[in-house]
């Protein structure tokens, strides 16, 4: 087998086992949010209670098992993702759409912060009526209390088929805290959450 082959057979076996481990059990939920690079979405849910695993993966495109590589072109109509499996009962759905509007900026179109493309674009992508219905509500709340002039421009979508990043991206911020740091401070996520928001992120 050449060396492309299995790489590539790796990188699918790689998807199926995380897709497989970050599966719901009976009593739990999913959500799955897009907001911009996936390394920066994991630690505010990690940090919430009730919050069983978060996984970077990729989540809007046409391309089934797309790579890093693949998604970052632009060209497979993927955005970069966290998917959160958590307990209902010890934390809901509405503080998950908070935490997630407090670590974003909703008011560009395909970016965030120094990331441009269609790959860092910002949206929920619900399940069920009861998850539209809440994502849909909490925008409106936002649009109307928002500390900032500009329209929020998230959209609310449907999930649909979900890809697991490579194993190397899982984690980013735990397995590499220096440079998931120069990271999120060279690309002025911070600075600008608090420009936005008026506070650090949670």
């Amino acid at each position: 087998m050449s060396l492309s082959r299995t790489l590539l057979a790796l990188t699918l076996v790689t998807h199926a086992l995380v897709a497989f481990s970050q599966q719901p059990a009976p009593g739990q939920a999913v959500a799955t949010f897009a907001g911009g690079c996936f390394w920066c979405m994991e630690p505010p849910y990690d940090a919430l209670t009730g919050v069983i695993s978060t996984t970077s993966g990729y989540m809007g495109g046409s391309k089934r098992n797309p790579t890093y590589e693949e998604v970052s072109s632009g060209r497979t109509g993927h955005a970069e993702v966290v998917q959160v499996v958590y307990d209902p009962k010890k934390v809901t759905y509405a503080k998950l759409l908070e935490v997630f509007w407090e670590n974003i900026d909703p008011t560009v179109v395909n970016r965030q912060f120094c990331d441009v493309g269609n790959q860092y674009r910002t949206a929920i992508f619900y399940r069920g009526k009861e998850q539209k219905r809440l994502a849909e509500a909490s925008k409106q709340a936002l649009q109307k209390t928002k500390p900032f002039k500009d329209d929020i421009v998230t959209p609310v979508v449907p999930a649909g088929d979900f890809w697991p990043a490579e194993e190397y991206h899982q984690d980013y911020y735990m397995k590499n805290p220096v440079r998931y740091r120069f990271y999120r401070t060279g690309c002025g996520r911070d600075a600008r959450l608090k420009q936005i928001w008026g506070r650090a992120p949670h």
